[in-house]
């Protein structure tokens, strides 16, 4: 009796070949201890305090002798900007790492030359029927466009050399195959933006938080009975100040950073469109 062949094995398709940090979980986690030790060692070093011994790092509990000590420059007041401050300097480090994140990932994720430049290329080895100096110039472009582009390739030459599928069969081939490397490129390209766009409200809220609790201690240092308390009243309107000035820079960052690598997401996907609707319409044209 005739051995029965072994079934091929399905076809695996490869993930992104962009690279990036997968838990922003850890990167949060890592940006509140750095916030934390500078808002105790560095901001509430006593250089920056008229008071004699005071340490932020162990007198942040004292409230009377945290109370006495007044800045004396800008990074003394930003620490009398009280508990909320180390909390905004977090947001703050967490969109500036995740911002430089993203850059190196859509660097690599763009490839080593133009983009604009690879598409005119591509489209030239189309019209010129030339498959293998299209995949060549994959091999040498790399990044998430030339990795979709060579997928569809792949796909293209397997359709051109397939007799048993119609021409309408191979076209959506073709087309499905575009959208699968499409697929497996974008989750990669629009990692972590989406909690830097949370970022963006969080940071306004948090600071806002922050202004309103300081505005409650100057407040209350005014209904205080008799001359109200200068030590107070300053402290109240430093933390208001502080929290209001760190919340508004963490969501304005937020919001330039979102927008910046949307865009630069945007202009891979035009491109990766452009060339999938290219290679379907040569097949198409030709076969």
């Amino acid at each position: 009796m005739e051995a029965q062949k072994p079934n091929s094995a399905p076809t695996v398709k490869p993930g992104s070949n962009v690279r990036g940090i997968k838990n922003a979980f850890l990167v949060i986690i890592a940006c509140f201890v750095i916030a934390v030790l500078l808002f105790l060692f560095v901001f509430g070093h006593p250089s920056h305090f008229d008071a004699e011994g005071f340490d932020g790092a162990s007198m942040w509990f004292a409230g009377e002798e945290h109370a006495k000590a007044h800045p004396i420059d800008l990074i003394g007041t930003i620490f009398k900007g009280g508990i909320i401050v180390p909390i905004l300097q977090t947001l703050f480090l967490t969109v500036i790492v995740l911002s430089v994140e993203r850059a190196i990932a859509l660097k690599s994720a763009k490839g080593t030359g133009s983009i604009a430049k690879f598409v005119a290329e591509i489209k030239k080895c189309l019209a010129k029927n030339d498959i293998a100096a299209a995949q060549a110039l994959c091999k040498k472009q790399k990044g998430s466009v030339a990795a979709v582009v060579s997928a569809a390739l792949n796909r293209y030459e397997e359709m051109d050399r397939n007799t048993v599928l119609t021409k309408e069969q191979k076209i959506a081939t073709l087309q499905k195959e575009v959208e699968e490397a499409t697929a497996i490129e974008m989750p990669s390209l629009q990692q972590n933006l989406p909690i830097v766009a949370t970022l963006t409200t969080l940071g306004t809220l948090v600071g806002l938080l922050g202004t309103v609790i300081g505005m409650i201690k100057s407040f209350q240092a005014l209904s205080a009975s008799g001359a109200p308390d200068s030590s107070e009243l300053s402290t109240g309107i430093s933390e208001a100040l502080v929290n209001t000035a760190f919340g508004i820079a963490t969501g304005a960052f937020a919001v330039i950073s979102y927008n910046f690598y949307t865009n630069k997401i945007d202009n891979l996907t035009y491109a990766i469109d452009e060339i999938g609707f290219s290679i379907v319409q040569s097949f198409a044209a030709t076969h």
